[in-house]
């Protein structure tokens, strides 16, 4: 048995937070999900289960936060039930001490963080069974953390953000635009998004493609490498090749039908037909 429930955050955490994920498989043979940068970072509390990460090579924590990541994993379990909390590309700076840039391509288990509060957030959520009450919680929590950006920042970034989706790419028209130098932009930029802009960049353009693809499979690949902004056929199939994992070919093969309410879900993780042979105890 399995389900999955997206819940929309609240007005005022709407600009930090994209959703709320709650994921529950108990069926007894072990299943996998391939993990894939989407751009942006989340904190996942697992509260049944063990979950292997092949990037990793170990049995992620109970509770961690990850950041961004170029990078791909095949997450291998044989039941869970998963709380994430998916932050807007901007929004994890505001609960965060730190710098974003401190977890890029990294998975932190909040025993490691110095933030006594969400060890306690933890404890709760272990102790919920009802969604809407965890999501209570989660931003009763995110409420009393947002204290830890600077407004000029997070508005630069934001608009950062809005010009990005509206197709701009180059980095140097991105810096003017928020009237900074390259350099203090990219240390700004990093700082918040938590990783630098070529990357962040990079990953736009496959999430982007990736979703033309399951949107309109029969799309030729040739003209979506173009639409997408990549040099050619081979630049493109070599870099989605890098974030999924898949030849598109491939991905094409075993993508799950286009289905709104998992669109999101779908950006993140993308099923796996056919579990790995991963040696684990």
């Amino acid at each position: 048995m399995e389900s999955f429930q997206a819940i929309q955050p609240s007005a005022l955490l709407a600009p930090y937070v994209k959703q709320y994920w709650f994921i529950t498989m108990d069926d007894a043979a072990r299943r996998s999900q391939r993990f894939i940068p989407a751009g942006c970072m989340g904190l996942a509390f697992n509260r049944i289960g063990n979950v292997y990460s092949s990037l990793e090579k170990d049995f992620l924590p109970s509770a961690y936060l990850f950041g961004q990541s170029t990078n791909h994993a095949t997450l291998s379990f044989n039941s869970l039930n998963l709380i994430i909390v998916v932050f807007q590309p901007t929004g994890a700076k505001a609960f965060l001490r730190n710098s974003m840039h401190e977890l890029n391509e990294k998975i932190v288990a909040i025993n490691n963080l110095n933030e006594p509060q969400l060890r306690e957030l933890e404890f709760r959520l272990m102790d919920t069974t009802n969604n809407q009450a965890c999501v209570f919680l989660i931003e009763q929590f995110l409420l009393n953390q947002m204290k830890y950006f600077d407004e000029d920042n997070l508005k630069r970034m934001r608009d950062v953000m809005l010009s990005i989706h509206a197709g701009i790419t180059d980095i140097s028209t991105l810096a003017n635009a928020t009237c900074l130098g390259y350099k203090q932009f990219k240390r700004i930029f990093t700082t918040y998004i938590g990783t630098n802009p070529k990357d962040y960049l990079r990953i736009t353009r496959f999430q982007r493609a990736l979703q033309i693809l399951y949107i309109y499979p029969q799309t030729n690949l040739n003209e979506l490498a173009c639409r997408c902004g990549y040099y050619d056929l081979s630049h493109f199939i070599k870099e989605f090749k890098e974030f999924s994992g898949y030849l598109p070919s491939e991905f094409l093969s075993v993508r799950e039908p286009y289905s709104e309410p998992y669109s999101l879900f779908r950006s993140c993780f993308l099923e796996i037909k056919q579990s790995n042979n991963t040696n684990q105890s």
